[in-house]
């Protein structure tokens, strides 16, 4: 259940007019009073001889009473919206609704005698609207702060005690939604998407690629993004704007948008501060070879899940930031079939970027470091570290989702989860190309070979090894645990450490995914991975698990 409350409007009768109205549609049937503050207020839609403009005098007698005293905007307006799967509440049902939430939100008090006059219309099944005006008996304002918050919690009780839907509800983080007008209109113009929902995913996309602010903007206005730029007295940076060239007011000014009213992590105080510059970390070089961009941000994506389950909430806060980041800067870089599913990936994970906590984002400054080398760096020709890094970018957003889950962040949990389906699909796209070639060096080995192999499966996973060694993938399996082996590590160790890290319950096919587990231990040319942020955020040689996510949450990774 919904509560959706408006602008606070000048014009009882005409907000009674579009209730008791046809509506935009012809969707309106049978308008009529539920209930009212006092239970006789006249109703225009079931009694012939009430008007509309009988009704609008009852609701604003306080307010011609209070005269100057009285607010402008005097109209409080509410509509309560039950979801859409959920049975057809009764008119005496949506009366006690009604109460409940002009309780607590504090127009009307229960008990209260001087309580704002109001009344609740209903004009379709699911839902009501509740109409008051702002003065109380006493003629002094209505007592409403804070009425957003304190009516979604109490529609969150009606939800359980009735035994409607449970609506996932968020912590105020969220990005603003557009307008009907902003949606009608990009319509019109031709697009899917309103200006505002198109500069948020490129000022995202931007600040994830970008080095320092100046280059943010510099990449902006490449883009063909006005930018308008505030300064202090002082001359540094104090906001700013940005709008499409192609929309336009009523007046053919461009429509603005400040960063704060894309998205919360969108205002240039928090943007600035993700770009703020840090020294590099040395821990981006492992035995004096340097390891490319492209596998530093994959040995950080495998290392959220641990991070997520050791540190403390900013730092894993500030690594799911990070993670987004990874997510906006990939359509940039992957090839074109995957960038569909990509986007839509980020544009998903958006929600699961931001919560009450705040960050501390100088804990993952190394790993964004590395997600803005590998725009400039050019894409490997081997897809199979495209194929790694999406595996661990997968397992990462997992383990936010549950992250979220486990603090209660519904919202976010539900985009992470959304977030992941899109990326569960790019992943079996880019995997199976690596996999084939993979999987015919695996063909191609001595039966000798193959043997060992498999005894080292049964030695290091008795309980796994003999469905290992069933399924089709096991020759690219068993050619991944041949180059370790010609590498100088043991395969044994890796195999204990990669089934250590995660779970592998809900895989169908356990060898594709210790494949990329094992690829990412060595790394694809052979080298153990560095974890550029782990030093700080986690605990040294810590061997805690990762929190197992509900089956109901997550895809299934054995779907890969």
């Amino acid at each position: 259940m919904i509560a959706k409350i408006g602008k606070a409007g000048a014009n009882t009768r005409g907000v009674l007019n579009y209730l008791y109205g046809p509506g935009r549609a012809n969707e309106h049937t049978d308008p009529h009073l539920v209930a009212s503050f006092d239970g006789f207020a006249p109703d225009p839609g079931r009694d012939e001889e009430a008007t509309l403009t009988q009704l609008a005098t009852v609701l604003d007698l306080r307010v011609k009473q209070a005269g100057d005293r009285a607010p402008e905007k005097h109209v409080w307006h509410c509509s309560v919206r039950a979801a859409p799967e959920d049975r057809v509440l009764t008119d005496d049902e949506w009366a006690v609704i009604a109460r409940r939430v002009l309780n607590a939100t504090g127009i009307a008090p229960a008990g209260d005698p001087d309580a704002c006059r109001w009344v609740a219309v209903r004009h379709a099944d699911d839902h009501i609207h509740i109409v008051a005006t702002k003065v109380r008996g006493d003629l002094t304002p209505a007592r409403h702060w804070n009425d957003y918050p304190r009516a979604d919690k109490e529609c969150a009780a009606i939800e359980k005690e009735y035994g409607l839907r449970q609506v996932v509800r968020g912590d105020r983080t969220a990005a603003k939604r557009p307008t009907r007008a902003e949606q009608e209109k990009a319509l019109r113009a031709g697009h899917t998407a309103t200006p505002r929902e198109r500069l948020r995913a490129t000022v995202r996309t931007t600040v994830a690629a970008a080095t320092g602010t100046e280059e943010f903007f510099a990449i902006l206005r490449s883009a063909g993004v006005l930018v308008d730029i505030q300064h202090f007295p002082s001359g540094d940076i104090r906001g700013y704007k940005v709008a499409l060239a192609d929309d336009k007011n009523a007046k053919g000014e461009p429509v603005w948008f400040s960063g704060s009213t894309l998205a919360p992590d969108l205002s240039y105080p928090k943007i600035s501060e993700r770009l703020a510059p840090t020294e590099p970390n040395s821990t981006s070089q492992h035995s004096g070879r340097r390891r490319t961009a492209w596998q530093q941000v994959a040995d950080a994506a495998d290392r959220i899940p641990d991070v997520l389950d050791d540190a403390d909430d900013a730092a894993g806060q500030a690594h799911i930031t990070v993670l987004a980041e990874t997510l906006d800067a990939l359509p940039l870089i992957a090839p074109a079939s995957y960038r569909p599913q990509l986007a839509q990936a980020a544009a998903a994970f958006e929600r699961a970027s931001r919560s009450r906590i705040r960050a501390q984002h100088q804990q993952s400054q190394a790993t964004r470091r590395a997600i803005k080398a590998i725009v400039r760096e050019p894409a490997p020709k081997d897809g199979a570290l495209l194929a790694v890094l999406l595996d661990a970018l997968l397992l990462a957003v997992v383990a936010a989702q549950q992250w979220h889950h486990t603090r209660h962040h519904d919202q976010q949990a539900e985009a992470a989860r959304q977030a992941a389906e899109h990326l569960h699909a790019a992943y079996q796209a880019a995997a199976i190309q690596p996999l084939t070639v993979i999987h015919q060096r695996g063909l191609s080995l001595t039966v000798t070979v193959q043997q060992r192999q498999a005894t080292l499966v049964r030695q290091a996973l008795p309980d796994l090894a003999e469905q290992i060694l069933a399924e089709p993938s096991w020759p690219a399996l068993a050619a991944t645990l041949a180059d370790a082996h010609k590498a100088g590590h043991d395969p044994t160790v890796l195999l204990a450490e990669s089934t250590r890290r995660r779970e592998l319950d809900t895989a169908t096919s356990i060898s594709d995914v210790l494949v990329w587990r094992l690829h990412r231990l060595v790394g694809v040319a052979g080298e153990r991975p560095a974890h550029p942020d782990s030093a700080s955020t986690t605990r040294q040689g810590s061997s805690a698990a990762v929190p197992v996510p509900s089956r109901q949450q997550p895809p299934r990774r054995g779907s890969r």
